[in-house]
């Protein structure tokens, strides 16, 4: 994790009609990248080890600092039953409340059903007064595809700005600064907006035990598809656009080759880039 971000409150400012905003955090539990990882019909296998996605710590510290006290701030998820140990994760480090969207039905999602069943929750969420913000971490780190954020722009219509190292609000303004391959970008887009943050946004503030004790006594709202408005087939395998044709472990590591400097060293290895490039 980076070190060297700021949180907002140090050079950012909310007007009066920011006061109160809402902010939804989208998160996902996902199996532990220092834990085995299996393959079972060319989908992971979820179990004990899964966690909440690390870079969503990310977003949901973002969207805290950002309600900085005087807003509101709502995790929604959609996974099986134990996808709500990730939700209590995000509500210690400082969340309000969160939904669970959990449904068999929705086994199997990719990006598109995932982003269809996302935005069918925020909808839902703005009967009881209008989103300000929709934040979510740069990548699942199971997936690595980065593309909800721009699936759940498209579903909402709304701007996305992506990537964010470096966040800021000004009036109903907000402003992100990211870095493209070599190139330093500023974006900026009036509200509501989607945002994704990477690690180096902010700083996680670790919950201590009190805050993980208050997380046990936080709402969390269990939906299914019926409750969003949603039909099985919109959703999961069957309203897949993508799916998985051929899926394997992969191999063990081969030991490297160890080269025994004789004075030859830089032949040896010169060599030996010659034959793989072969």
């Amino acid at each position: 994790m980076s070190t060297h971000g700021i949180c907002l409150f140090e050079y950012g400012y909310f007007g009066d009609n920011l006061e109160g905003m809402r902010i939804v955090v989208c998160v996902k539990h996902v199996p532990d990248v220092q834990a085995e990882r299996t393959l079972e019909s060319g989908y992971l296998v979820r179990g004990d080890d899964d966690v909440l996605n690390e870079l969503d710590e990310n977003a949901v510290q973002e969207a805290v600092n950002l309600a900085d006290g005087d807003g509101e701030v709502i995790v929604i998820t959609m996974g099986p039953e134990d996808a709500v140990d990730g939700l209590r994760r995000a509500l210690a480090l400082g969340a309000d409340s969160a939904i669970h969207v959990c449904d068999e039905r929705a086994a199997g999602s990719d990006v598109l059903g995932t982003a269809r069943v996302l935005s069918a929750t925020i909808d839902r969420l703005q009967q009881d007064g209008p989103i300000d913000l929709v934040v979510t971490g740069m990548a699942a780190l199971d997936g690595m595809t980065a593309t909800i954020p721009s699936a759940l722009a498209a579903h909402l219509d709304l701007p996305a700005l992506t990537m964010a190292k470096k966040v800021e609000l000004d009036g109903r303004t907000i402003r992100v600064h990211r870095t493209m391959g070599t190139y330093d970008e500023v974006l900026e887009a009036d509200l509501p907006a989607i945002l994704s943050v990477t690690d180096q946004a902010n700083e996680i503030m670790y919950p201590n035990f009190r805050a993980i004790m208050a997380a046990k006594k936080k709402p969390i709202t269990e939906l299914n598809l019926d409750d969003l408005g949603l039909a099985g087939e919109q959703v999961g395998t069957a309203g897949a656009a993508t799916k998985v044709n051929a899926a394997e472990q992969r191999p063990p590591r081969e030991a490297g080759e160890i080269v025994q400097d004789a004075g030859d060293a830089g032949t040896q290895l010169a060599n030996y880039i010659l034959g793989v490039m072969k």
